[in-house]
Formats: structure tokens, C-alpha cells, sequence
């Protein structure tokens, strides 16, 4: 949560500043790109690192890097330092989010744990996503952009604090005979292809309701504060569902889950455009919330049964530049759709192909 806030509340600061200084939107929108274009850049090789060396070490290569990315950015808040600072802080979130992943798949067995442990970590983002950017705010109102970028700075060296009395879990070796090379040689597993495509599927999902709701607000003429309403309340929804998963972990199936929230989701995507209030947008803002929310931990639990476990950096490390990928391309390509077709079009598009995806999370299933 220490390092991702530290990279959030960046994402906010590092813009309005180059925007303050008189940058233009495109440079602005580079200076966004790095973020994610470094975690996809460096995600393979970090979840290597990670099924190598375990777990303190990455992360502490990720405080090194994200407290030098925001200190850089304090001593020289300059256009260029800036995108320094956002390859910096944005590649440490992303080495540590696989080392963390791998090392809490590991330090519990069976499903249900699986299902638990990454409930409570995917609450952590959501937290981290609005405290960084609001602290952030904060201080650039009451004591300018340096104060900001210097407390952004002290968060990474938090969680040195937490992490030092953590047991690191001894690295694996290959059994005798199995299967070591690219990281792309997962790719050949069936059910690994189809949970790539399963998330990828959702991950665009996300990224279609971010992009395109402000789109669809304005064109219904919504205020802003409706519009980051309604983004909110999916926030918060699937912020949600991920304190009540476990508390019935025991009770669910990750593909069950799985292909209930792929139908949900298309469903809803069919019908939001045609809602024309901003409180049944609201209500299915919430909807969609606990629906993608529910996946995460549905997916990661899934990650970790199905691939070997002296390869689970490589497969989180996979997952993590498909994710970023998606992220970096999504709004591009629906933005020139919905150029092209229309906002309803793009919701009614995205939702039939995840209702022909579904049949891949059905696929899942154990024992098929």
C-alpha cells in the first residue's frame, strides 16, 4: 500500500504540474504512459527476479527505486525528472506487487486460504489509490508540489518497517524433469491461455467503464462531480465485495465466479447506454462493481493452482504486462470505435465479446 500511494499520488501530482508549467496535453499523456509502460517493460523479468530470489529482495530494489523516483522529483521538479520519476515509481509498484503476490500464494495452502489472502490484497490498491492522490492534493494546496513529492518519497521507506520482521520464504528449484525456459513456454498450458484471456477480457472491462463513463456523462450532460460519482460508487463497490469474499471463501469456485461476473458484466454493458438518469447509472455503476470486483481474487487463486509453483513470479509477471498492456492500448482503441461507432456501440461491443469469452471461464472448471 506504502509503495503503490507513493506511485498514485505521482500519477496526480507529476501531470498537474507539467500541466501548470505549461506542457501540453500530449506531453502530459506521455508522461501517464510511462507509468504503465514500465511495468510492462519490466514485469517478466521481475517475476523471474522474484521465483529466484524471494521476496525482501525485490521489494527492496521497489522502496530503492520509488523513494529515488520522488526524491528525484523534489530536488528537480523539471518536466524530464518528472517522467524519471514516473518510470521509477511506476516500475517499483510493479515488481512489488508480483513479489507480493508470489510470496502470499506461497505462505498458504488450498483454495480457500488462495481465495482469502488475495481478497485482502486487492483491497490494498483501492485504498492506496485514494489516499495517495488525495495526501498529494493536499499538501500541493497547502504547501506546494516539493512538500508533496517529498512525503511521496517517505512512504516506500514505510514499508521497509513492515516487511523486515517478515520470514522470506527459501527459493524453489525446477522438480527433476520439469518444464524451464521462456516465460511464454506458460502460454502452451490450455487453461493458462484461458485465464490470460479471461483477465485480459475483464482487465478491458475496467478500463472501457473508466474511459468511457466521463465520455458518456458529458455527452448526457452530467456535472463533473456526477460523473466522478458515478466512478466512485464502482470504486467503492468493488472495494466491497472483496471484504464480504472472505468471509465465504469456503463456499465459493473460482470458475463459477468467475463466469457469473464475465454474464454480469455483459449484461450490464448492454444496458447501460440506454439508461437515462444519472441514479440508474448510479445503480449500475454499483452493479458492475461488485461484479469485476468479485474477479481478482477469483483469478489470482486460479493463477497460483494451475501453474507450477517454481514459476509463479513469471506467470504473475505475465498477467501484470497483459494487464498494463491493456491499460496503455484500451483507450486508444475505444476511442477511435466510439469515434467511429458511437458510445453505445463500444458498451454493446465489449459486452458481446465477453459474453462469447465466457465460455472460457466454463472451461476452468475442474476435473472438465
Amino acid at each position: 500500500m506504502c509503495i503503490h500511494a507513493c506511485m498514485a499520488g505521482m500519477r496526480m501530482a507529476a501531470p498537474l504540474m507539467a500541466l501548470r508549467a505549461g506542457y501540453s496535453e500530449i506531453a502530459v499523456g506521455v508522461l501517464l504512459a510511462l507509468f504503465a509502460l514500465t511495468q510492462v517493460f519490466l514485469a517478466l523479468p521481475a517475476g523471474r527476479f522474484s521465483d529466484r530470489h524471494g521476496f525482501k529482495r525485490p521489494i527492496g530494489m521497489a522502496i530503492a527505486a520509488a523513494t529515488f523516483g520522488a526524491g528525484a522529483a523534489t530536488a528537480f521538479p523539471v518536466f524530464p525528472v518528472l517522467c524519471l520519476a514516473a518510470m521509477l515509481t511506476g516500475g517499483a509498484t510493479g515488481v512489488a506487487v508480483i513479489a507480493l503476490q508470489r510470496h502470499a500464494g506461497r505462505a498458504v495452502s488450498g483454495p480457500t486460504q488462495l481465495r482469502r489472502v488475495f481478497s485482502w490484497l486487492a483491497i490494498g490498491p483501492a485504498v492506496s489509490n485514494f489516499f495517495g492522490p488525495f495526501v498529494s492534493g493536499l499538501l500541493i494546496d497547502h504547501a506546494g508540489f516539493r512538500a508533496a513529492f517529498f512525503t511521496l518519497a517517505l512512504l516506500p521507506l514505510a514499508t521497509w518497517f513492515w516487511v523486515r520482521p517478515v520470514k522470506d520464504l527459501p527459493p524453489l528449484t525446477p522438480p527433476q524433469g520439469a518444464r524451464t525456459g521462456a516465460a511464454w513456454d506458460l502460454l502452451r498450458e490450455p487453461d493458462f491461455r484461458r485465464l490470460m484471456v479471461v483477465n485480459w477480457l475483464l482487465s478491458s472491462c475496467w478500463d472501457v467503464h473508466t474511459f468511457i463513463v466521463p465520455v458518456l456523462g458529458h455527452e448526457r450532460g452530467l456535472s463533473a462531480s456526477v460523473i466522478g460519482t458515478l466512478l466512485g460508487s464502482f470504486a467503492l463497490a468493488a472495494t466491497a465485495v472483496r471484504l464480504l469474499i472472505p468471509l465465504v471463501a469456503a463456499r465459493l469456485q473460482e470458475w463459477k465466479m468467475i463466469f457469473s461476473a464475465m454474464l454480469a458484466a455483459a449484461a450490464l454493458f448492454v444496458v447501460y447506454p440506454l439508461l437515462g438518469s444519472a441514479w440508474a447509472m448510479g445503480a449500475c455503476s454499483v452493479l458492475l462493481g461488485f461484479a469485476l470486483g468479485s474477479v481478482q481474487p477469483m483469478i489470482m487463486s486460479t493463477l497460483h493452482q494451475i501453474t507450477p509453483e517454481h514459476r509463479h513470479g513469471e506467470a504473475l509477471g505475465l498477467r501484470l504486462m497483459a494487464i498494463n498492456g491493456s491499460s496503455v492500448v484500451t483507450p486508444l482503441l475505444f476511442g477511435a470505435a466510439g469515434a467511429a461507432v458511437g458510445i453505445a456501440g463500444v458498451f454493446w461491443s465489449v459486452g458481446a465479446v465477453v459474453a462469447a469469452g465466457s465460455r472460457q471461464a466454463l472451461l476452468l472448471k475442474p476435473g472438465r
